[in-house]
């Protein structure tokens, strides 16, 4: 079975595909790893593809509290070693993002390189003040109702409307609070990573080649300014939505190929 036990009563669902170089698949918030059907064969291809359900998402274990960033980067160590994989190439989207930056700082000698797909961290002080209400919302009665409307910030008029219903559904099947401490946890906890300047503080201790791609041109421009290995790369596809892999994901896979060969 495609499970791992990685303490704590907490199993992952993932999946192991291909040969090569290791490379390990981290969804968002409210999703889950089928996120990466789009990129999983062509990735397989040269590498070996280990895509998995985060703590409270997807068929991993809900616990009833430690659903944070955190806690789920714990979980990957443990993950990876089961697995028998001392290295990889890290690959996250949005929560994905903060959680394997999270594993190249407190663990560097797990991460060779890391790809931040829109990132979830490098919030302003603007964008910030609506968070309280929205993690208050997501800890009320209409929790799936407020998370639909966090997720069309996820979007824009050109995102294919199968890509909307796919990741509706995927929020309507999770647990609320779930939601609440994932949000929470990455945006107004002490701890949290995910606003400016915390951001900066912690970021800047990734050691690794950094590969970032971005929908906004002025958060691209900033984290280019945190990236100390000299192979590190910023790109920002302006006009694409925050599920930018997913809408062009062939354009996606060749940008990160096309950047890893360049390591080796």
């Amino acid at each position: 079975m495609p499970y791992a036990d990685v303490g704590g009563d907490i199993r992952l669902f993932y999946t192991d595909d291909g040969d090569g170089p290791p490379l390990l698949l981290v969804h968002g918030w409210g999703a889950d790893s089928h996120q990466w059907s789009w990129h999983i064969d062509a990735l397989a291809a040269a590498h070996r593809v280990v895509a998995v359900d985060l703590r409270g998402h997807g068929y991993s274990s809900v616990p009833e509290d430690g659903n944070t960033p955190r806690m789920m980067a714990e979980d990957l160590r443990v993950l990876l070693e089961s697995l028998g994989i001392p290295q990889v190439i890290a690959v996250g989207h949005s929560m994905g993002a903060q959680v394997v930056s999270i594993l190249a700082v407190e663990h560097p000698e797990l991460v060779r390189a890391l790809v931040a797909v829109d990132p979830g961290y490098g919030m302003t002080d603007e964008i910030a003040q609506s968070f309280p209400r929205m993690i208050a919302g997501l800890r009320g009665e209409h929790a799936h109702a407020v998370a639909e409307r966090i997720d069309e910030w996820c979007t824009n008029a050109g995102t294919p409307p199968v890509l909307r219903r796919w990741h509706k559904r995927r929020l309507y099947g999770m647990p609320p609070h779930v939601l609440a401490q994932a949000f929470e946890a990455m945006f107004t906890a002490r701890d949290a990573i995910g606003l400016r300047p915390a951001s900066d503080g912690y970021l800047v201790r990734r050691q690794c080649p950094v590969l970032s791609i971005w929908s906004d041109r002025e958060r691209a421009s900033w984290e280019s300014g945190l990236l100390k290995d000299p192979a590190s790369k910023v790109v920002c596809w302006e006009g694409a939505s925050h599920r930018l892999h997913e809408e062009r994901p062939e354009e996606f896979v060749s940008l990160v190929e096309e950047w890893l060969r360049a390591q080796s």
